[in-house]
């Protein structure tokens, strides 16, 4: 019996085809989805958690986090010391899943990054879920691969800084907004509200940008009438507004008696904190806006704004690898499908990535200045472009027409721009040839392709093109694996471009990392001293600004008083209050440097107490510390 042959697909099945991506319903599971999307898991977890016993603590960040684990007051306020008299310059909501951890395990190196790692693993596994609801599992599997590559959030996963926790809950939001729009139910958008509310507690105003894109796609693509849409998003946005304010509101109703002082302020307003200190100072030329304290913050004067801030020498290798295909992604995605009806899901993918992504480099192109790992946020809707955009490629790809070309020009294109972001450096010189042999076999694959070309050769064609988009980037991502490339712990930065490179090459291990319970040696003959001479006080020292605390409080949870806060101009305590302090025996010795300015309340202790000789307490010279004791008879 003569064997039928099965009917090829037509140009029509096929132009249907792309207009409609994703093929059958999400939860049909395709054989290689589960071993695929497991190996790239298994990726990031090797990556974020590689060499976690020493990884690179904020060194401000992680004595606050030691001190929160010791005490429930420094927990809800976010206390620098354990007896919580002054706060960080930050909401404590990024910081309390850290301090839970080392409220757990102990005061470890790796119990405080630990979050950070699972943090880092839920955002890959969370944006693979939501891009393939979206695209398709062929672009949840590039946008989790090019999430788990992006060399900052690699460098990011293994400090202590609020961006990973940010970052995460955005994309749950995202999440729930997708779901939202594409089931009409109020909840997913409640929920939506919720999360973003979460993320302001974790870096504050930032996590508000992503809310007109939010509400311009599901005033875009919900479904139901104009009224409805607008009333809903109102709502969504009231809940985000009341979860955001909760613990400013807290602060606020509590007596400032009862309470740590807020740093950053010098009025002690959590307003001033969040919106001044944190929002509006960095934004304009006036240093003490709403209240806040001039702030002496690295990333005020970093350089790292303007127009061309993503794709500097700096910033570009960390976070902009798939930029120029996520542009076009978004760009073509709206245009293509234009004709589709206003609730077509795809093109509000687009919309939302796309949105998101150009709202946060509008927004870091006009501040005073940015730490390059501030765009770890922007790492999420990169990947999901890229990953929708190959789809969309690949889908007009199949279907046949002059739109075909897009995919080996996604390819070319991504390839090329990856040659021009490593070339200041020459950091990879090695793989770029390997990268330009992929892409010419990827690119040139595609385009040639016949009627007879069997389907196995395409294939090949499109693996190599996406190796070759991704070995590049991903010789930064695991360069990060050496702690010389993994940046310094204030600013951690993958590559050649890291601070512990630039800064300090030969002392890189000594900058790049700082950990909890391991106090130096002068700093462990410091604190031999000053507790051998406790006799009741309730601080163990006071110090000049988080600089001089910072190793002490890691090495050991003790109730110190920081003088000024992080940057020293915190008007807390007043000159008054630290005499006050002295003369009922609450407070003997004080640590004060000249790496900050000097104030009043410094100025009362070089008048009032005795600086103690270096050699007394373990050093050889003061160098930028100096010793005082306010009770020399006690």
């Amino acid at each position: 019996m003569a064997t039928i042959p099965a009917a090829q697909p037509t140009r029509a099945r096929r132009r249907r085809r792309a207009n409609n991506p994703r093929s059958g319903p999400p939860e049909a599971l395709q054989r290689w989805e589960r071993p695929a999307l497991a190996a790239v898991l298994v990726t990031a977890l090797g990556l974020y958690s590689w060499g976690i016993g020493h990884a690179a603590l904020h060194p401000f960040y992680s004595a606050a986090t030691r001190s929160m684990a010791g005490s429930w007051r420094a927990f809800l306020y976010g206390g620098l010391d354990v007896s919580g008299s002054i706060t960080v310059d930050k909401l404590p909501g990024a910081f309390w899943p850290e301090a839970a951890s080392v409220w757990l395990f102990g005061p470890h190196t790796w119990a405080a990054a630990l979050p950070q790692v699972v943090e880092g693993v839920l955002t890959v596994w969370l944006l693979h879920r939501i891009v393939r609801v979206w695209a398709g599992p062929f672009a949840a599997l590039i946008a989790a691969l090019a999430l788990t590559l992006t060399p900052v959030t690699v460098v990011l996963t293994r400090a202590t800084i609020p961006d990973t926790a940010l970052t995460l809950l955005l994309v749950a939001a995202a999440g729930a907004l997708q779901k939202a729009v594409r089931t009409e139910r109020l909840l997913p958008l409640i929920t939506c509200g919720v999360w973003v509310g979460l993320a302001f507690q974790a870096k504050m105003l930032q996590a508000w940008l992503v809310l007109p894109v939010f509400a311009l796609v599901y005033q875009l693509a919900a479904p139901g009438t104009p009224l409805k849409r607008a009333l809903r998003s109102l709502s969504a946005g009231a809940v985000a507004l009341a979860v955001s304010c909760s613990w400013v509101l807290l602060a606020w109703a509590t007596p400032a008696a009862d309470r740590p002082y807020l740093d950053g302020t010098s009025n002690n307003s959590a307003f001033a904190m969040v919106f001044g200190y944190n929002g509006l100072s960095r934004f304009s030329s006036d240093a003490t806006a709403f209240g806040a304290v001039a702030g002496t913050a690295a990333s005020r004067t970093s350089g790292n704004t303007g127009w061309t801030m993503l794709i500097n020498h700096t910033v570009g290798p960390q976070v902009a690898w798939f930029l120029p295909l996520a542009v076009v992604a978004a760009v073509l995605g709206v245009v293509w499908r234009s004709g589709q009806p206003r609730t077509d899901p795809l093109r509000a993918g687009f919309v939302l990535w796309g949105g998101w992504l150009v709202v946060h480099a509008l927004v870091f192109s006009v501040s005073n200045g940015n730490h390059a790992y501030y765009t770890a946020v922007i790492a999420p809707p990169l990947a999901a472009l890229a990953g929708g955009g190959l789809e969309l490629f690949r889908s007009e790809y199949e279907a046949g027409g002059q739109r075909r070309v897009a995919l080996p020009a996604a390819i070319a294109l991504t390839t090329l721009w990856a040659l021009v972001l490593d070339w200041p450096t020459r950091f990879l010189s090695w793989l770029l040839p390997l990268a330009v042999m992929l892409a010419i076999c990827g690119a040139v694959g595609l385009w040639i392709r016949g009627p007879r070309t069997s389907p196995r050769l395409v294939h090949s064609a499109l693996a190599a093109g996406i190796a070759a988009m991704l070995v590049v980037p991903a010789g930064w991502a695991f360069s990060c694996l050496d702690p010389l490339y993994a940046g310094a712990s204030t600013s951690p930065t993958a590559g050649p471009v890291g601070l512990a490179y630039d800064a300090a090459l030969q002392n890189y291990r000594a900058v790049a990392r700082v950990g909890l319970d391991q106090p130096g040696n002068r700093d462990t003959a410091l604190l031999r001293y000053l507790t051998a001479r406790r006799h009741g006080e309730k601080y163990l020292l006071a110090t000049q600004a988080a600089y001089a605390a910072e190793p002490l409080l890691r090495a050991k949870s003790e109730p110190m008083l920081v003088m000024g806060g992080f940057t020293g101009l915190t008007p807390y305590p007043t000159a008054r209050q630290f005499g006050t302090l002295v003369t009922t025996h609450q407070l003997r010795y004080a640590l004060l440097t000249t790496k900050r300015p000097t104030t009043a309340t410094t100025t009362w202790v070089k008048s009032h107490c005795t600086r103690v000789r270096p050699a007394t307490y373990g050093r050889r010279t003061g160098g930028t510390l100096s010793l005082y004791d306010c009770n020399p008879k006690g």
